[in-house]
C-alpha cells in the first residue's frame, strides 16, 4: 500500500519524512484544492524528503479549462519540476462540455515525458467518470485521483471500487478527498484500491503572541470551481485615472 500525502508548507514535507510517507503530492494553496508551488518551495522540499515527490501543475484555483497563455505556463512549471528535481507532475484539463481536454493533456505528456503522473480531481467534476477514464487510459495516463465523483471518498466508495474493476490493472486508481487514516483499512477492503492520498493535517497555533484578528489578510470565502477572480483592466483603468 502506498500512501501519498499532499502538502503545501514544509513543515509538513518534514513530517512526511518523519512519519514514513512513501510519496507527496506538493502544492500550494490547498484551500483551493491545490495550485503550483513555488520554484524555492520544491528546492526545500526535494532536500527535506527522500521518497517520491509530485509537483502539482496548476495555475490558478477554480475551473479545469485553460486558456493557451495557462497551458504554455503549466508546460514551462513542468520543466521546473523536472528541473527541481520532481519525480513526477499532478494536472488535470477538461473542455467546458466536461469533457477530457485530450488536445492539453497530451501537449502536457509530452511536456513531462519520463516523469511520473496523476491526472488529479478534474476528473471528479468531468461529464462521465467512466467514459473519462478510458480516455486517461487511451491517453497513457498511468494514474487518477479520484473521490469517484462525490464529495468524498467515504462517499463514494462504491464508485470508486467500479472504477478500479472497469480499470483492470489499465490505470491506478488514487481515492483522495476526506481520507482519514482510520478509514484507510475499510477503503482498501471494499475497493481494492493499492494507492490512497490523503493531508493527514492537525491545526496547530500560530507562535504569534502579538495578534489582529480584525484584519484578514485574504477573501472571507473561497471562490467556488465555476466562478474566476480575475483583474478587470476597467477597474484597473479607473484606478489609474484615479490617481492622476
Amino acid at each position: 500500500m502506498t500512501i501519498e500525502i499532499c502538502v503545501d508548507n514544509i513543515a509538513s514535507v518534514e513530517a512526511c519524512e518523519a512519519g514514513g510517507a512513501a510519496r507527496i503530492e506538493l502544492c500550494a494553496g490547498l484551500v483551493e484544492g491545490g495550485t503550483t508551488p513555488s520554484a524555492g518551495f520544491l528546492k526545500a522540499a526535494r532536500a527535506a524528503f527522500s521518497g517520491r515527490l509530485m509537483m502539482m501543475i496548476r495555475p490558478r484555483g477554480g475551473d479545469f479549462v485553460y486558456c493557451p497563455v495557462e497551458a504554455a505556463i503549466m508546460a514551462e512549471d513542468i520543466r521546473a519540476a523536472r528541473d527541481g528535481g520532481a519525480d513526477g507532475v499532478v494536472f488535470g484539463c477538461l473542455q467546458p462540455d466536461g469533457q477530457i481536454d485530450e488536445a492539453l493533456t497530451s501537449f502536457l505528456m509530452d511536456a513531462a515525458r519520463g516523469m511520473d503522473i496523476t491526472f488529479h480531481r478534474a476528473f471528479d467534476v468531468s461529464q462521465d467518470p467512466a467514459a473519462s477514464l478510458e480516455t486517461l487510459v487511451r491517453l497513457g495516463i498511468p494514474r487518477v485521483l479520484t473521490s469517484g465523483g462525490r464529495p468524498s471518498v467515504p462517499e463514494g466508495l462504491d464508485a470508486i471500487a467500479a472504477l478500479v474493476q472497469q480499470a483492470a490493472g489499465r490505470i491506478t486508481i488514487l481515492p483522495g478527498g476526506g481520507v482519514r487514516p482510520e478509514l484507510i483499512a475499510d477503503i482498501v477492503r471494499r475497493t481494492g484500491v493499492t494507492e490512497c492520498h490523503l493531508s493527514a493535517r492537525e491545526t496547530l497555533p500560530s507562535p504569534m503572541v502579538y495578534r489582529r484578528p480584525d484584519i484578514p489578510m485574504g477573501a472571507a470565502a473561497v471562490p467556488g470551481e465555476y466562478e474566476r477572480k480575475v483583474a478587470s483592466a476597467v477597474l484597473i483603468r479607473q484606478a489609474v485615472a484615479a490617481a492622476e
